[in-house]
């Protein structure tokens, strides 16, 4: 899961990267951490409601390169609603992607509304 440049600053590290660096390694999966980028530097998701997460991250992402056919993998360390992994997929989608699958390691309750 990319993070916007200044994100990156901020934390020191991208957690999801370092999970993937991981997993690459162990199930010999190739990594690509810089064909796609997180264009805007919005608020943190976890701040914020359901329909304002899909609104803040609707057209975050792009991607530089051409992905006819590929089956990719996601990698992210906690899915809340999933509004980011699902924003992310129809970007790879768009730049050709013929399969994406979203790996998370842990997984957020919804809250009761």
């Amino acid at each position: 899961m990319p993070m916007h440049d200044e994100r990156l600053k901020q934390r020191g590290f991208n957690q999801a990267l370092e999970i993937a660096r991981l997993i690459s390694k162990n199930r010999q999966i190739e990594l690509d951490s810089i064909s796609c980028r997180r264009t805007r530097l919005t608020p943190p998701q976890a701040s914020l409601p359901l329909k304002d997460r899909i609104k803040n991250i609707r057209g975050a992402f792009e991607c530089n390169k051409n992905l006819q056919g590929l089956h990719i993998a996601l990698i992210d360390d906690v899915m809340t609603t999933g509004a980011s992994l699902n924003e992310l997929a129809k970007t790879l989608k768009q730049a050709g992607a013929a399969h994406v699958e979203c790996w998370v390691i842990a997984r957020t309750l919804p809250k009761p509304y």
